[in-house]
């Protein structure tokens, strides 16, 4: 076409192209007003904007020129439409900084149209820059310019681009666009659909899509495709393959994305010939594989591990004439690296780095994350240089894989200079990294830079200081973890108890229980109210720590409170460490309390009781345990449990329970084990049951196991209870006929029982046999044959005794010389303090105070003083014999001595002086106690008063009670109680229900004690009126239960006395026992013989009454 007829052509795409053809086909040298100031065209102002749009798709820089160039022609002043191209171009560009400055410098020169402004929104709204957008908005409608649908179109893209979805944002959005008077049009649908699949939002997409469908707007193939995408997404393959037959129904034909998204869903599940069918279909349909499709198969393959078959996908793709892009080898190198596969990985960075395909971030982090994986440090610091110096910044990911490699090396000195980086690049590890990074650290004792660690930890990531101490914990740095958990909690910072328990944790798994203990103590004495989970730690770390009585204490002062939880371990805690310390009284009532919180306690813990109460010679109460275990479904398949049960049933001579347990035993698993039939011969053995224990000894010979020497022993012993030594020698005969040897043990038990009846020709015959079997005696065989020949006064018998056990290498002890008499003035041995500290306290809790006694005055000539607790057990002893005139003998003694005595030896003598009805001395006794400096509490003021009750002079008590009242002490019922019993039990019952009311008035409520006082002195009335009366009161109080029981029949009663000895049964001092005494003697009182039996009943069933309670 000649110059000519294009200026004179009328036909604008002519014109266009031919000025854009032009000015593309400059060189780099060239400008854009050269081609423009030919004016070889005729053009017009629109034909310009195609120009610029035209020019802009291949070149932003030259459609830049030729704004510029117009805008220097005043004729040609851009228009609001050129403005608003130029824009659209530099947005696409990504030239958000060149398009602000366009715009700021042309928008005073153009009118306010909106289709500027929705460019402007444009470019902002792909950058994520909803604020921006928001004040553009604003702008618009301040100038009075409307926003149209395009408008909030693009703020909507802006606020989805510019974070995560929150519930019902989609929903809301729609609902602002209705509020501006336009309605959604399906480019909006389809752009919250979109950010939903971006998201994997099923739940607003949803939404979205129903609010779709509500208001009649159709959907189209990008609506559909964006649903599949969001199904395929969340793992709905099933629904992304019905909505894609949806949309054929409708008649929409499926493009490569609809194909794409479908194909992803599958291979998202890994569903590989599912993939293989819909690719097919998409050949069929005129679709080749395009990078998505290979990129989304590859990935599939790569995470199934068949590496090989995504690698051949990958040389197929590059055959087909598809370029492999950044995604492709990305994901390869990402799935290659997982696997372990990192030269592959490395091979195929280097086809990405031939094919000139620049990597990106992700393809740099995924290639040194699998360095790191197989620990290859040296290539992944090289790889991470290398992306440094292609001008990629490293990402939170890049550095804290780096830093983890360095740290997992040794390489403290680069680790802490890539921290140093990356904190000054404004990205902190995360929490398990800085884990590491305190761990190794630590390790190297490099207390500077934990400290500094630390201050980033607070100042820069954020991290609250408790969850600070519990990464240095985590990281073994425990006195920095303490120092920071003390200085939060001296900063009043509110503590996050389940982090406080896991940080207390590790310092239990690590040993150190008593730190832990020092820690707890410290947050109780700052905490302003302790709370259950933490008095359980605490009572668990003293477990731990072996301060069982200090755990007691704390548990009985929880329990006290009410307050903490019913927590299965710490409960395990106390009565494992109350069976290591063997106290078992403890264990039982703490187990008894586990059950009451109804927590189910473990097969270990079940086990360990029945050996408890096996050990406190309850096999009863052993063998219902292991019952109840069996019904809970924890059978015991180890039968050294039931072994236990038998041994103690048979150390109480009940032996015929031992038996019933063994045939349980054979019913439920054949053969029985050895260890059960010699128990149960060891059970007839004490009861010297011989011929029982024959009948099992020729059963287990006859069926099997074959007997032992534990057998054998528990025949021979069960002739020796029986008094039949006579028979042991036919017995042994006839077992050397049938091939047992006879053993050693089996020896001395021989021997022992010859000796403990006197015979010594027999214990003679025996020593010398056993010499001759080639059998050494012990020190303990010595000892019983020395004892034997002292008492028959064998005096040369002995002498040769000791001088072979001397020969032997055995060193005669204290007891050895103390049989024989004539030896022990040659020996230099003498008792020492605690040998007769601890026999005069043996004498005393044998109610035997008097040979204690003479023991000290002895003890006192060989220049050993007694000791307190000495003095203190037969002060007790004789208190408990009635011997007030020695007790109190002792106690002057230590008075004169001005030795420091403490509250117990007060209460001690109090209850001495109570009990023999000396209550005047009682009272002197406490002015005593003030003069020594020794401050009364509560339970010593209460002894007082019931001294006064127990002697009829309730007015005394009284006096008591009112001294108390005076002091800061906080009272309770207790100090009540005896004052109302003591004028109860005088008869008095006008005054003490005077008491109960002035008690109420004073703000103290009745309690259990106050009850049991009037149902007690109800039950001993003379007359059924003033025991009414007495009942009436307590009813007037808030307790109506017992006047109830006398007077209505109703059902409810038994759930409320249930209900009453439930709230009873934990309370200290005997509160539920001592209520149902005066309770069943009400009843009986008023024979009501047939609710006593089932409140009788109630008691068992609580276990208040035992089963065997008679």
């Amino acid at each position: 076409m000649t110059k000519l007829a294009l200026k004179r052509a009328k036909d604008w795409r002519e014109r266009v192209k031919f000025l854009t053809d032009k000015i593309l086909g400059l060189r780099e040298n060239q400008f854009v007003a050269d081609v423009l100031d030919e004016r070889s065209v005729q053009m017009t102002p629109t034909d310009y904007c195609f120009v610029v749009k035209w020019v802009g798709q291949v070149s932003w820089q030259r459609a830049l020129e030729v704004y510029e160039w117009l805008n220097l022609r005043h004729w040609y002043s851009p228009n609001a439409r050129m403005l608003a191209t130029i824009l659209a171009v530099l947005g696409k560009a990504n030239q958000e900084n060149l398009a602000v400055e366009t715009f700021m410098r042309a928008e005073s020169a153009v009118d306010d149209t909106v289709q500027v402004y929705n460019a402007m929104m444009g470019i902002y709204a792909r950058n994520g820059r909803f604020q921006k957008v928001q004040e553009l908005l604003d702008l618009m409608r301040k100038r009075g310019c409307e926003p149209d649908l395009v408008s909030f179109n693009t703020l909507i893209n802006a606020r989805l681009r510019s974070g995560a979805m929150v519930p019902n944002l989609g929903v809301d959005l729609l609902n602002e666009v209705r509020r501006s008077g336009l309605r959604p049009d399906i480019i909006t649908y389809n752009t919250i659909i979109s950010a939903c699949s971006r998201e994997s939002n099923l739940e607003e997409a949803m939404k979205v899509y129903g609010d779709l469908e509500a208001h009649n707007c159709q959907p189209d193939l990008w609506t559909y495709n964006a649903m599949i995408s969001v199904y395929g997404r969340c793992g709905l393959f099933e629904k992304a393959e019905q909505l894609f037959k949806e949309l054929e129904s409708k008649g929409f034909f499926p493009d490569a994305v609809t194909y794409n998204s479908l194909l992803y869903a599958f291979a998202r599940e890994g569903n590989v010939e599912k993939v293989k069918e819909i690719s097919e279909n998409m050949l069929k349909m005129g679709f080749g594989k395009d990078e998505m499709t290979y990129n989304t198969i590859i990935h599939m393959y790569g995470k199934q591990g068949q590496h090989d078959v995504a690698l051949q996908l990958y040389r197929d793709m590059k055959l087909s004439g598809r370029n492999p892009d950044v995604v492709t080898y990305t994901v390869l190198i990402d799935s290659l690296g997982k696997a372990n596969k990192i030269s592959e990985a490395a091979n195929v960075m280097s086809e990405m780095l031939d094919a000139s395909v620049k990597p990106t971030l992700r393809t740099y982090s995924a290639l040194i994350c699998g360095y790191a994986k197989a620990g290859k440090r040296l290539e992944a610091e090289k790889t991470f240089e290398c992306m440094r110096r292609s001008g990629i910044r490293p990402d939170h990911l890049a550095y804290s894989v780096m830093l983890d490699i360095f740290l997992r090396f040794n390489e403290t000195n680069k680790a802490m200079m890539l921290y140093q980086e990356m904190v000054s690049n404004g990205f902190t590890p995360d929490q398990a990294l800085y884990e590491i990074m305190i761990g190794v650290l630590g390790r190297e004792n490099k207390g500077e830079e934990i400290r500094k660690v630390v201050r980033d930890m607070k100042e820069l990531s954020g991290i609250n200081m408790q969850e600070i101490s519990s990464i240095l914990v985590k990281g073994e740095c425990y006195d920095h973890a303490a120092e920071i958990l003390r200085l939060a909690i001296r900063n009043g910072i509110e503590l996050d108890h389940e982090k406080l328990l896991s940080i207390l944790s590790s310092y239990n798994v690590s040993g150190r229980h008593l730190e832990a203990c020092e820690l707890i103590e410290f947050v109780k004495q700052h905490a302003s109210e302790s709370t259950p989970p933490l008095t359980q730690a605490f009572i668990i770390m003293l477990c731990k720590a072996q301060k069982l009585d200090a755990a007691l204490e704390e548990y009985s002062n929880a329990w006290g409170f009410g307050f903490f939880c019913k927590s299965k371990t710490m409960y395990e805690s106390l009565i494992h460490s109350c069976e290591y310390n063997e106290r078992f009284a403890e264990a039982s009532q703490l187990f008894s309390d586990m059950r009451f919180y109804n927590i189910e306690p473990s097969e270990d813990l079940y086990r360990s009781m029945v050996v408890a109460y096996c050990k406190m010679d309850f096999p009863e109460t052993a063998h219902f345990v292991a019952d109840q275990a069996e019904k809970k479904g924890i059978p015991f398949e180890d039968l050294s449990i039931y072994v236990d049960i038998i041994d103690a049933y048979g150390r109480l001579k009940l032996w015929q329970k031992a038996e019933s347990l063994v045939g349980c035993l054979r019913q439920r698993c054949a053969p029985v084990d050895r260890k059960v039939w010699n128990a149960l011969i060891k059970a007839y053995a004490a009861s010297g049951c011989y011929e029982r224990a024959r009948a099992v000894f020729n059963t287990m010979m006859r069926d099997g196991p074959s007997p032992t020497v534990d057998s054998i022993n528990g025949l021979l012993q069960a002739l020796i209870v029986d008094g039949r030594l006579n028979e042991l020698y036919v017995v042994i005969q006839e077992l050397q006929d049938m091939d047992f040897k006879i053993s050693k043990s089996s020896i001395l038990l021989m021997l022992d029982a010859f000796a403990r009846s006197g015979n010594i020709f027999e214990v003679k015959k025996i020593y010398h046999g056993m010499k001759a079997a080639g059998y050494f005696p012990t020190m303990y065989l010595y000892r019983v044959m020395i004892g034997l020949f002292c008492k028959g006064k064998r005096v040369r018998d002995v002498e040769a005794m000791v001088s072979e056990m001397k020969e032997a290498g055995f060193k005669p002890d204290l007891s050895i010389w103390n049989s024989s008499s004539a030896e022990i003035q040659e020996a230099d041995l003498q008792p020492d303090e605690d040998t007769f500290n601890t026999l005069i306290i043996m004498y005393c809790r044998d109610c035997r105070p008097e040979e204690g006694l003479s023991l000290m005055h002895e003890m006192r000539k060989l220049g050993l003083e007694p000791k307190l607790d000495t003095y203190k057990s037969l002060i007790s002893a004789f208190g408990k014999q009635q011997q007030l005139e020695q007790a109190e003998e002792l106690f002057e003694e230590l008075r004169s001595k001005r030795c420091k005595l403490d509250r117990s030896f007060y209460h001690t003598m109090m209850k001495i002086y109570r009990n023999s009805g000396y209550h005047s001395k009682s009272e002197n006794l406490l002015n005593m106690m003030k003069e020594s400096g020794v401050e009364p509490t509560i339970a010593t003021m209460h002894l007082l008063m019931v001294s006064y009750s127990s002697s009829g002079q309730p007015q005394e008590a009284e006096k008591v009670l009112s001294n108390l009242k005076g002091t800061s002490l906080n009272l309770s019922t207790l100090p009540y109680s005896s004052v109302i019993a003591a004028y109860l039990r005088n008869g008095d019952s006008a005054v003490g229900i005077q008491k109960l009311i002035e008690m109420k008035e004073e703000g103290i409520e009745p309690d259990h004690r106050i009850w049991t006082c009037f149902v007690r002195a109800a039950s001993l009335s003379q007359c059924s009126s003033e025991a009414i009366i007495l009942l009436n009161a307590i009813r007037d109080a808030g307790f109506d239960l017992p006047i109830r029981l006398l007077t209505e029949k109703s059902e409810t009663l038994v759930a409320e006395v249930d209900h009453c000895l439930e709230k009873l049964k934990p309370m200290e001092d005997n509160a539920a026992f001592n209520f149902v005494n005066a309770l069943e003697d009400l009843l009986w009182a008023f024979e009501l013989r047939a609710t006593a039996s089932w409140v009788f009943q109630l008691a068992i069933k609580r276990g208040i009454y035992h089963h065997d309670v008679f």
